[in-house]
This record gives C-alpha cells, structure tokens and sequence, in this order.
C-alpha cells in the first residue's frame, strides 16, 4: 500500500480526525516516529532554515505536537509549582492560550527529569496532557477544559514520561512508574474511568526501586485484531485496549524500560534501558509465548537507551544513549553496524522524506540515509542547546523544543 494512503486508513481506522500533515502525539501519527511529509527542510541552524523560535522559562523533556494551525508542548516553569499546557500558533510563534495547574505537594523526579516531560495527544477535536501526580486533563482546541482525572500519585525517585494514546474513544496511559504504576483508559468523553489493569511486576515496592517503565503505548494491527504493546519490567505485554485483557506476553526484558516497542513486518522489538537487554518477538500467539515466538534475546549488557528506534523496511534504526548508533536485522538482532555520532541522546529516532533524523543532547541533529550496509550521514543540523526531545514533523515543518527555546524550522521556498 502507499504510504499516503496507508496513512490516511490508519487515522481513519483510529477513529480520529486529525489530518494527515498532523503530529498528533508522541511519535507521530502512526506512533512509531514515521511521517509522510515532503519538503522537509534536510538542514538548519540557529539561524539558518529558522521560520520562529520562542523562548521557554525552564527546560524540558516532552515532544511538541501539531494539530492543525496549532503547536503544543507540555511544560513546567523552572523553580514553579506550575505545571502547564502551551498552545502556539503555528506560522508565527505566538503564543494562543496557556493552561496551568498548581501542585503543591512534593514530587521526587530526577534532575535531568524535569516535570511535563510527557508528550500532549490530540484527536484534533481535544488535547490531553498527563502532568502526573496532577492527574490528566483535557482541553478543548481553544483552551477550554473539559475534564480531568486522578490517575493517582506518581512515587518514584525518577519521575514519570510516558505519554497519553488517544483510541477509539480511549485515553490510555502508562500512569507510573512507581508505587502506584498502573495501566489506564479513561473515556475521551468525560474522563471517567474504564479500567485499570496493573500487569505483572510493574508496581514498585519502594520509591528508590530501580524498576519502571517509561514507555508510551503503541497500538497496532495484529492479524484481524488490534492490539496495545506495553514494554513493561521483566515483560512486554500485548492487550486489548478496549478492555487491558492480555492477548499475550513475551519475558525477556529487564526491569527497567524507557523504550517505546517497534513494530516490524512480522516482529516486535522492544528494548531496556540501564544497560538491559533487548528482544525480538514474532507477532501472533496466545498467553505466554516466551518460549514459542521469542526469535532472540541479547542478555549480554548493551548500551543504556532511552530513546526509542525505528524500523525501515527490513532494519531497525536506533541512537543509543552513549551516543553510538546501531543499525540491527530486527528478525535476528544481528549487528548490521554502529557509529559514534557525537555525544550522547534521549531523543527518538525520526523518518521524513526517506530519511533517518535523530537530535543529540548538543542540540545536534544528524541526518542520516536509512542504509542498512553503512551509516551515511547527509547533514549535521547544530543549534547549540541542549535538549533531550525529539523532533515532530507537519506540513514540511520540524519543530523542536530545546532547554531554551522552542523551534519552527522551514526550508525555504
């Protein structure tokens, strides 16, 4: 199928109404870091390619997304209670509407962590941001709030950064990790619980557990079905997200995991953090399908990871954390071949016009050509700041949110 018209089914199969050029949550519309864009700007600097830039008053962890003429980030005011929703104009920068929330109770994260570092969703009728202990509210396009929920208290001595999946009149999130991990669906429409499920070792026994994950959601089509992916410690799951029932599950992973799963032609992949391990499991099956469908396990230390890859055709793509980039036969994960790119990232591998883009914590981005016999970088994009999110494509557009500022970078016509 072409790749326009697969995406056009998968936005319409999704039951939202968000149009193809939107960037509409974490990874994109597909959830999977892939776009359909064309004329995406290949370079930029500071001052090259620069459509707007916005200062922000602290940093931050969390993607943007677009939705239509409007630009969202999830953010927290650096020494403030505040936690916030930021709306943008998209061809100028300025600023629509800001929704704030005041948290006044003590909430450990970690210092590279700061609060707001989940990624906001819309269904182009409403935004949602989880903000953690605060709960999980919903907008409406022009500010108004419809609901929100209390998903319960965030207790981990890392914070939290998993995103919210809008579907099929579901908000589901990975409310954790921590003493209170969990797995939640409220309705899109008035923010009332459907269930909550929380999956084998998942929940803490301490706040300073090094045990949780990070990871946001992926749906996808599973022969006849659609199924939710959950990385979660020591498992990943595959559920029904209409009810969180498990279709199957696969053991192998570690008990810490930042990593969306990748989904493949007949694989999964998914990915530990802290130097854990790595997997690859054949899609299908019933229960526990450790020992029928698992294809391969690293178990040897690997590299930490935060960021999550990408899968182009037959290959997977991903910047590890220390800065070296692999490129794996996701059937087998097999080595294809690595490379230093420079210092190290928590960004998430991107693909626009055929090609790879990934951004370091310099602000550098690298553009590389999706080549699974050698790494070919086309492009070094530097801006000089530091961030730890990723890229969101839309209408041609890059948008990135450093510690400083917020980016729009557009080639020029």
């Amino acid at each position: 199928m072409h790749r326009t018209l697969f995406a056009l089914t998968v936005l319409v199969f999704f039951g939202t109404i968000s149009l193809a050029g939107d960037w509409n949550g974490w990874r994109g519309p597909h959830g999977d870091g892939t776009s359909d864009e064309k004329g995406v700007p290949l370079t930029w600097s500071a001052t090259e390619n620069v459509k707007w830039k916005v200062p922000l008053d602290g940093p931050g962890n969390s993607t943007p997304i677009v939705v239509g003429e409007r630009v969202f980030i999830a953010h927290a005011p650096a020494k403030s209670k505040l936690r916030t929703l930021q709306c943008y104009n998209r061809d100028s920068g300025s600023l629509l509407w800001k929704r704030e929330v005041e948290y006044g109770d003590a909430e450990a994260t970690h210092g590279t962590n700061p609060y707001c570092s989940s990624s906001p969703a819309s269904d182009g009728k409403m935004v949602v941001v989880y903000h953690g202990s605060p709960g999980l509210y919903a907008y409406d396009m022009d500010g108004k709030e419809l609901w929100k929920a209390d998903l319960g208290k965030v207790e981990h001595i890392w914070g939290f950064g998993s995103s919210p999946v809008i579907h099929e009149g579901l908000v589901i999130t990975n409310a954790g990790p921590g003493l209170n991990a969990a797995v939640i669906a409220v309705n899109a429409s008035d923010g009332k619980e459907v269930w909550r499920k929380e999956y084998g070792a998942m929940k803490s026994p301490k706040a300073d557990d090094y045990r949780g994950s990070w990871s946001t959601p992926v749906m996808f089509k599973d022969g006849d079905q659609t199924l939710m992916l959950l990385s979660l410690p020591e498992k990943l799951y595959a559920v029904n997200p209409k009810t969180g029932e498990e279709v199957w599950s696969c053991g192998g992973l570690s008990k810490l995991v930042y990593t969306s799963p990748l989904v493949g032609k007949d694989e999964v992949v998914a990915m530990c953090g802290y130097t854990g391990p790595a997997m690859g499991v054949k899609r299908g099956g019933k229960g526990d399908v450790t020992e029928t469908h698992r294809l391969w396990l690293t178990d040897k230390p690997n590299p930490q990871r935060i960021g999550s890859g990408i899968i182009v055709g037959d290959y997977l793509y991903i910047l590890n954390e220390t800065g070296i980039a692999w490129c794996l036969d996701p059937k087998t994960g097999e080595k294809k071949w690595e490379k230093r790119l420079g210092a190290g990232s928590w960004s998430s591998m991107c693909l626009a016009e055929d090609r790879l883009y990934i951004t370091n914590f310099d602000g550098n981005t690298h553009v590389l050509e999706a080549d699974p016999t050698e790494c070919k970088i086309l492009a070094e994009n530097k801006i000089g700041e530091k961030t730890n999110g990723s890229l969101a494509f839309s209408n041609g557009q890059v948008f990135l949110r450093t510690h400083k500022n917020l980016y729009c970078f557009e080639a020029k016509k």
